[in-house]
C-alpha cells in the first residue's frame, strides 16, 4: 500500500516523461507501444570486456577494499561463462549453491547494456557469496524482497560513476535514458500491475464477480492513469493483462519497485561516501535471511514501509527528465 501511495503520489513525473517522450521522438501520434521506444540509440562504443571489468571496478571503489577484493575472485577463478556460445541460453543470470562459488552466466556482447548487466549479476553473485559465508545452511538464502537490491546497487553505482566522469554528450544521454527506463519499467509499470492485483483481490474478497470485461476494463483504465494524456489508448492494451505471467501465481510485483527504490537509497549513500552506510550493507549482504526483510533494511536506516525511499529515486527521476530535455535541446 505505501508503495502504491507513493507511486500514485508521483505520477506526474512519469507524465511528465511521457510528454518528454512524444516530444523528442516526435510522434504526432503517441501509442502504447511508442512508451518502449528508446530515446537515444545505444551509445555506439564497444567495450572490450577487460575493460568492462576495468570499468565495474572503479564504480565499485566507494563499496572498499575487502568488497572489490572478494569480487575479483568471481574473474580469477572463472565464475563467469562471459560469451554467447552454441546450445547457450539466452539472457543472463546468477546461481550458487551454499558450498561453491556462486556462478555467473552471460551472453557479453560488448555494448553498454552488457556491461551494466555484468555489474547487476556480479551484485547478485556478492550477495550470494557474502551471505553463504557467513550464514548456516538454513539461513543462506535470501528472498526475492531482498534479491534485486544488491544486483540494483551495482548497477546504480555503475550508471552514477559513468555520469559523474562522461564527457560526451551523447553518452551522457544514453546513461540518463537507460535510468529512466529503468525506472518507467521497475517501479511504474511494476507498481501498476501491483495496483490492478491488488483491486482484483479486494473484488473477489468481497465477493464480486470478476469477469473478462471487468478485468480488462480496470487495466485498461489503470494504463491511462499512469501513463497520461500524452498518449494514444488503444483497445487492444485493455487486455494485455492476459499475457502478463506474474498475474496467474504469487503477488509479488511490487518487490521489483521495492528492490530498485532500496537499492537507489543505499547507491546514492554510498557514493556520496556515507561510510556507515557502507559497513552496514556488507553486514546486509552477509545477513541471508537471518531476520525478516525488513528488518534487515531498517538496520540499514531504510524504512519500506513509508513512502521515502520511493520518493527518493522518483524525485531523481524526474531531475533526470528534466536534464535529458534540456541536453535534448542542445542538438
Amino acid at each position: 500500500e505505501s508503495v502504491i501511495n507513493a507511486v500514485n503520489k508521483n505520477l506526474d513525473k512519469m507524465h511528465k516523461y511521457m510528454d518528454m517522450k512524444k516530444e523528442v521522438l516526435a510522434l504526432e501520434e503517441f501509442h502504447i507501444y511508442d512508451v518502449y521506444v528508446d530515446l537515444v540509440e545505444e551509445y555506439d562504443v564497444d567495450y572490450k570486456y577487460e575493460d568492462a571489468v576495468e570499468l565495474i571496478f572503479n564504480a565499485l571503489e566507494p563499496l572498499g577494499g575487502e568488497y572489490k577484493e572478494n569480487a575479483r575472485k568471481a574473474f580469477d577463478q572463472r565464475w563467469i561463462d562471459v560469451y554467447e556460445n552454441v546450445g547457450k541460453r539466452s539472457g543472463a543470470y546468477s546461481s550458487f549453491g551454499y558450498d561453491t562459488p556462486p556462478f555467473i552466466l552471460l551472453n557479453y556482447n560488448g555494448k553498454l547494456d552488457s556491461v551494466s548487466t555484468l555489474a547487476h549479476e556480479l551484485g547478485h553473485a556478492m550477495h550470494s557469496y557474502y551471505a553463504a559465508r557467513k550464514q548456516p545452511y538454513i539461513y543462506h538464502n535470501y528472498s526475492i524482497f531482498l534479491a534485486e537490491i544488491a544486483s540494483n546497487v551495482n548497477e546504480m553505482l555503475l550508471n552514477m560513476y559513468m555520469l559523474e566522469h562522461s564527457s560526451n554528450k551523447r553518452e551522457r544521454m544514453s546513461l540518463i535514458n537507460d535510468f529512466l527506463e529503468s525506472v518507467k519499467g521497475s517501479i511504474y509499470r511494476q507498481t501498476m500491475f501491483a495496483e490492478f492485483e491488488k483491486i482484483i483481490y479486494e473484488m473477489e474478497g468481497n465477493n464480486q464477480i470478476l469477469t473478462e470485461e471487468t478485468l480488462s476494463n480496470i487495466y485498461y483504465e489503470l494504463n491511462k492513469k499512469y501513463y497520461g494524456n500524452s498518449l494514444i489508448y488503444d483497445d487492444d492494451i485493455r487486455y494485455e493483462w492476459m499475457r502478463i505471467p506474474h498475474f496467474y501465481y504469487q503477488f509479488y510485483v511490487y518487490q521489483y519497485a521495492t528492490g530498485l527504490a532500496a537499492a537507489f537509497y543505499i547507491a546514492s549513500e554510498i557514493f556520496q561516501g556515507n561510510e556507515k552506510m557502507r559497513e552496514d550493507y556488507i553486514d546486509f549482504l552477509a545477513s541471508g535471511s537471518s531476520k525478516y526483510p525488513l528488518e534487515l533494511l531498517k538496520k540499514m536506516g531504510i524504512d519500506m514501509t513509508s513512502e521515502e525511499p520511493l520518493n527518493r529515486i522518483l524525485n531523481y527521476f524526474e531531475e533526470k527528465v528534466d536534464e535529458f530535455i534540456k541536453l535534448a535541446k542542445e542538438n
